[in-house]
């Protein structure tokens, strides 16, 4: 009965949004408000049935209702509980209803919280929103339905969760993803709710960067969360691999931060409005391009979850007709946008327009190399692998001037600056920054030339933005109170939170450059009771035990780690067997600090003897990856919350919250 409330909630979903789509757009046609003002309850009633379908799959999980055929393949009796609300997400119909859900959340959102919003405006919003809604709400009704039975004959026990996917991991890393990936949603609304009013101005900005941010922010949370639980879950030691899924949400996270900066210059200073709008519009069609590599089966990836050329030609044709009429819609709306010019050649509208264009260029070379393998077999050019080789030597070279460029952003003005001024108070933090990076390529003496030069830019590149964003931060909190260290946080949020993500930026890359260049790895031949050196870390494998677990049996090894005498850690790698679906998985012993991680994984057992296929890696400031996103993210969250937006619309508006409701009708 559970499952077919939420087959039924699905229907009545799909039927609401539809009206949210069309009824609106047809009121504000023929000047009929009634049916204009239609599109918030609509919009609620949807994400009411939405949510009612989203508990009733979570449901059928927690019961145990293998007569769901998506409950069947994904679960099993064993699966400990969170395991199987989390496999709600799981597998393609879920992920799809999850991704449905959040989007129906994002739509609620628009609806209740946009109350300074002209009506109309916010009726053009919800209407597209809705469109998008439609569009995938028919993809899971015919193409995707979780709630399919198995009936007359359904299994006793179900099949099972896969083993990567049975980690905490797999609790919040797709919703913060999702949460991301779908809020850009709500940017592309506003864009096309612009062309179709012909009007973008600085209101405008304002009302669509708190939900620019917003997304940003989840994604930033979400890719961090995902290479963290690669990390750790696959047990290689990487926490990136430049695999076509993991570039699937990389993508529309360049072109998202390129549209805050982009948004930025629109609302201080009327610049890039037209740009503006394609970013808007860009962002989310590569969240759909996302979506299609993921579920098409197109691209071979370890994250993908379907291969089925119907539902992967369903989406690549929504994808093209959501795309061709933006693209369409901004080519014959897009002349109406006015434009504001400024020539000055250095000011801070100049940087914010070389920060996009790298930006929209490193976006267009990962996608080519992302695609290229489906291009090469069309035009029967043979088998082509684009690996990290490509990707590292094309996003170092574009992006390390863009970091440079991080560190002059929060001191120029906009409008114009002084190249005197710019020197001025950019020499000291020039001279130090040369400094450190050579400090740091002279004392990497073991490493050749290459490597010694990544360092030398790596380290003077975290070194300027540090200095740069954290006297600026300094500056600035002078200014507000007579002891600074007391002013630091009286800055506006939004200041506040340009230098948490700039910051967390520097240290993302310090993570990224010195784990890349001074991590230690070797892999052994080791029996028990042995010891092995690695970077003046003393392994010393103890012994093998064996552990049984809720769903799958392990054989543990036992590691302690010794430096100059003493106990530094003890380390438990796993070789878990799931009982149900046979699989092996390996799961890494880790002893996690900010100056380093130890790091165990234990491979195959060498026939004939009592040793075993060991990894062991010594990395070097890793921890730093994923305290800077979390900064980063910070960063997105202290930002939208600025009240000066909402304030100073409302203010410009001269009218209520109420009144904005009322006047359409």
């Amino acid at each position: 009965m559970i499952p077919e409330i939420g087959n039924l909630a699905l229907a009545f979903g799909l039927a609401l949004a539809l009206i949210q789509f069309v009824v609106p757009l047809v009121g504000i046609a023929t000047h009929r408000w009634r049916l204009a003002i239609i599109a918030k309850p609509a919009a609620i009633g949807q994400f009411f049935f939405v949510c009612l379908a989203f508990v009733c799959l979570a449901y059928s999980f927690y019961a145990n209702d293998f007569s769901v055929a998506y409950v069947a393949s994904n679960s099993n009796r064993s699966l400990p509980v969170a395991y199987r609300i989390g496999a709600t997400w799981g597998g393609h119909e879920g992920s799809l209803l999850l991704w449905v859900f959040m989007l129906s959340s994002w739509t609620l959102a628009v609806a209740l919280l946009s109350k300074s919003l002209p009506a109309l405006t916010r009726t053009r919003v919800l209407s597209v929103l809705g469109f998008v809604s439609v569009g995938f709400l028919i993809f899971i009704l015919f193409t995707s339905n979780p709630f399919d039975r198995l009936l007359p004959v359904f299994p006793v026990d179900g099949s099972d969760l896969n083993p990567l996917l049975q980690d905490p991991g797999m609790v919040f890393h797709p919703p913060l993803l999702y949460m991301g990936y779908v809020g850009f949603s709500v940017a592309f609304a506003f864009a096309l709710a612009a062309l179709l009013e012909g009007r973008i101005d600085t209101l405008w900005a304002r009302w669509v960067r708190p939900w620019t941010q917003a997304a940003w922010m989840f994604m930033t949370l979400g890719i961090a969360a995902g290479s963290w639980w690669a990390y750790y879950e696959l047990g290689w030691g990487g926490w990136w691999f430049w695999d076509p899924v993991e570039n699937a949400s990389f993508m529309p996270w360049l072109l998202g931060t390129a549209l805050l900066h982009s948004l930025a210059a629109t609302e201080k200073r009327g610049v890039f409005k037209a740009w503006t709008t394609l970013l808007a519009i860009a962002a989310f069609s590569f969240c759909l391009l996302g979506t299609f590599l993921v579920r098409s089966g197109v691209l071979t990836s370890v994250h993908a979850f379907a291969n089925d050329p119907v539902r992967g030609t369903y989406i690549l044709v929504f994808l093209g007709v959501t795309v061709g009429a933006s693209l369409i819609l901004f080519a014959v709306r897009g002349s109406k946008v006015s434009v504001t010019s400024w020539y000055n050649l250095l000011s801070r509208e100049l940087l914010f327009l070389i920060n996009n264009l790298i930006l929209a260029v490193v976006t267009i070379m990962i996608l080519l190399g992302t695609l290229q393998p489906i291009i090469a077999d069309f035009f029967n050019l043979g088998k082509v692998s684009v690996g990290p080789p490509y990707f590292n030597t094309v996003f170092n070279i574009l992006m390390a001037p863009l970091i440079f460029l991080v560190g002059l952003g929060p001191i120029v003005n906009w409008r114009k600056y002084e190249y005197s001024e710019l020197v001025k108070r950019t020499r000291l933090s020039l001279l130090a920054s040369i400094v450190v990076g050579l400090l740091v390529a002279v004392l990497a003496d073991d490493k050749i030339f290459t490597d010694r030069l990544q360092l030398f830019v790596g380290a003077f590149l975290i070194v300027w933005v540090l200095v740069l964003n954290i006297v600026d931060w300094w500056k600035k909190a002078a200014k507000k109170n007579r002891n600074p260290l007391l002013g630091l946080f009286s800055i506006s949020p939004s200041f506040l939170g340009m230098y948490f993500a700039h910051i967390g930026l520097a240290i993302v890359v310090f993570g990224v450059v010195f784990s890349s260049h001074l991590s230690i790895e070797k892999n052994l031949r080791l029996g028990i009771g042995q010891t092995q050196e690695v970077a003046g870390y003393e392994f010393y494998f103890e012994k093998i035990s064996d552990v049984v677990g809720p769903n799958y049996d392990a054989i543990r090894g036992h590691f302690i780690v010794k430096q100059d005498g003493e106990n530094v850690a003890i380390l438990h790698p796993e070789k878990r067997q799931y009982r149900v679906s046979g699989q092996w998985m390996t799961e890494a012993g880790i002893d996690a600090n900010l100056a380093r991680d130890l790091y165990v994984a234990m491979g195959e057992k060498i026939p004939e003897s009592n040793d075993w296929a060991v990894r062991i890696y010594v990395k070097p400031f890793v921890s730093c990856l994923w305290l800077g996103s979390i900064l980063m993210g910070i960063g997105g969250l202290l930002a939208m919350t600025d009240k000066r937006y909402r304030a100073k619309v409302k203010q410009k508006l001269g009218i209520s919250d109420d009144a904005v409701v009322s006047g359409a009708a």
